[in-house]
């Protein structure tokens, strides 16, 4: 278990467990020395279904290591309610109900009944091609205990990723946290505990944010730096929150984020001084806003947050001053205002235009401009707008594609990733771009459970038979016939936005970092074709392109990508450039090198 992930995902090293299977012990994985295979013997001997267990182990936010060692030092778990709870309850392990006067005895009882007594020893090392033996023959016992009947198609309800987005500080995980539990997803125990934790760190305005921000570093600088995962539904959609940090450093993370995501919301703080800091040059809000809709986000929606900020009291001049200086750059990001970008004023900590709308004693024309649709919505709250958006494009009989954001080891290769197209179901062949290789899909799992099919839209988790981790990479593309293009080098058309402060124009040996969907990859600009500048003006066999310019060039990249022309698969057909820390041109594939003749 990875101590700093944001979300929970299944173990490398949980050898025994796959996702949404119940617990089996199978062969023990080879240990090189006594102490490890004590450690994975006395996991393996936990009975995940034991209330006590399922208590710790979400005390410890996911966290396997820590919930052991919690588990192996009773008198520290006395301190949480919940675990004392369970234990007045009588709900421990197999034993019989035991009452003592002495609590700390009782919870050591339990955690006694929890170890092995004696632990197995570890199995003789085996040499690389006897292990691949035994996973295949575990991979066919496994696929063997699951019932395809039992397989559900998944929730018909329609699945949307939202990226939120926006400078540092604006309320972006503050609000996240807030819809969780305004959707009842965090319990009022838990909040009560996070309250607890803000205020000693003289955050008190912090507890929602650390519904997202789950690692030490994130709580103590108030700063988010990995993209947070997290789900809720309504009665009509069912959504996954990818809360990117807002940080310039962190802006490769934002992307990674932002691939994933249908609908992206721009939080942006209506606190006099922090819009301005965010939307000038520097700020994050123009380069979120851009990589957003370069990265195929459908729909952006604004909310203007801090409303209810003593500099602003819910004031409607505030509330459009914000919204009419984004308009206009906006549009220039190629966002059709009209159809794609909805603007909404909330209070992400207090949940007013949440959930609820906001009374109006406090914001008396709110209900008028949204009746009359004046903000490009007439939907009165946040999660109302969510639920009226209709996305289109999702092509269930298209080819099969879905891009590769992780990888990693659970008794066998499980590909991370969004199906773009396509469906995918356990059985099927497909083709890994560019390395060619083909691989059977044993299992297909949707938010952690096991389905017969994914439909475009969907977060999937693959196991890939006989797929090595070397042979899945980020970036990768899962894909059937017909197969996605690998390529080094790419004809395309570019709008320069920005440039490096050393370099204030682009020539052909200009190089730069290449980023399409999940990929990253060094790239050249060898040739410029042509360039038109702001005014319409087209120059043929440029020499060079600057800042407000649009070109087209040919760009080499270092090794080969799986890529589309934006004309037949706009989410494979997508790019940015980035240089020195910034995002210096926003792009699209035209054209691809001939195939070449098998």
């Amino acid at each position: 278990m990875n101590p700093g992930a944001n979300e929970w995902k299944p173990s490398a090293a949980a050898a025994t467990w796959s996702p949404g299977q119940g617990f089996q012990v199978g062969a023990p994985a080879p240990a090189p020395a006594p102490t490890p295979a004590r450690q994975e013997t006395e996991e393996s001997e936990i009975d995940e279904n034991d209330p006590l267990w399922k208590v710790v182990f979400k005390i410890a936010e996911g966290d396997r290591e820590k919930a052991m060692k919690m588990i192996a030092d009773p008198d520290s778990l006395l301190q949480y309610p919940e675990v004392e709870a369970v234990l007045s309850a009588g709900e421990a392990m197999d034993t019989d109900e035991v009452e003592t006067k002495d609590s700390v005895s009782e919870l050591a009882k339990v955690v006694e009944d929890m170890k092995v007594e004696a632990p197995a020893p570890a199995p003789a090392p085996k040499v690389k091609e006897e292990e691949e033996d035994v996973d295949e023959d575990y991979d066919d016992e496994e696929a063997e205990d699951i019932d395809p009947s039992s397989l559900k198609e998944g929730d018909p309800r329609e699945h949307l990723n939202l990226v939120f987005i926006g400078h540092v500080d604006a309320g972006k995980s503050t609000l996240s946290g807030n819809i969780l539990y305004l959707t009842d997803n965090v319990d009022k125990r838990t909040i009560e505990r996070y309250e607890k934790e803000a205020k000693e760190r003289n955050r008190e305005s912090w507890f929602l944010a650390f519904i997202m921000d789950t690692n030490e570093e994130e709580r103590a600088k108030g700063k988010t730096v990995e993209v947070g995962k997290a789900h809720f539904e309504t009665v009509d959609k069912r959504y996954t929150i990818l809360d990117a940090p807002g940080h310039k450093n962190y802006v490769p993370n934002m992307i990674q984020g932002a691939s994933q995501a249908d609908v992206g919301v721009l939080v942006i703080s209506a606190r006099k001084g922090e819009f301005e800091t965010g939307f000038d040059r520097g700020g994050q809000t123009r380069e979120h806003a851009m990589l957003a809709k370069t990265l195929g986000v459908t729909y952006l929606v604004v909310v203007v947050n801090k409303m209810d900020d003593p500099t602003v009291k819910w004031s409607k001049d505030r509330f459009d001053e914000c919204v009419n200086k984004l308009r206009p750059f906006l549009k220039s990001c190629g966002y059709t205002i009209k159809k794609e970008v909805k603007f909404i004023p909330i209070s992400g900590l207090s949940g007013a235009n949440v959930k609820d709308e906001v009374s109006e004693s406090e914001c008396k024309w709110w209900k008028k401009s949204y009746t009359s649709e004046e903000n490009n919505t007439s939907a009165g709250t946040l999660l109302d707008l969510l639920d009226s958006l209709e996305i289109s494009g999702r092509d269930a009989t298209a080819p099969l594609r879905i891009p590769v954001l992780e990888r990693y080891n659970d008794r066998g290769t499980i590909a991370m990733g969004k199906v773009e197209s396509g469906v995918i179901r356990p059985g099927m062949s497909v083709t890994l771009m560019p390395t060619r290789n083909e691989y059977k899909v044993d299992a297909v799992w949707a938010n952690e459970d096991p389905v017969a099919a994914a439909r475009p839209g969907e977060n999937v988790l693959i196991k890939l038979n006989g797929a090595g981790l070397e042979d899945v990479r980020k970036g990768y593309v899962i894909c059937t016939e017909p197969i996605c293009r690998a390529v080094d080098k790419i004809i395309c058309q570019i709008a320069i936005v920005e440039m490096p402060e050393n370099t204030r124009i682009m020539t052909a040996g200009f190089q730069a970092i290449f980023h399409a969907h999940c990929c990253e990859e060094e790239c050249t600009i060898s040739k410029i074709f042509e360039t038109t500048n702001n005014k319409g003006h087209v120059v043929k066999g440029a020499r060079f392109a600057g800042v407000n310019m649009r070109c087209i060039c040919m760009i080499d990249l270092e090794r080969t990508v799986p890529v589309e022309t934006f004309d037949s698969m706009p989410f494979l057909g997508r790019f940015t450039l980035r240089t020195e820390g910034k995002t210096i041109a926003i792009g699209k594939i035209t054209k691809l090198p001939p195939r070449k003749e098998d």
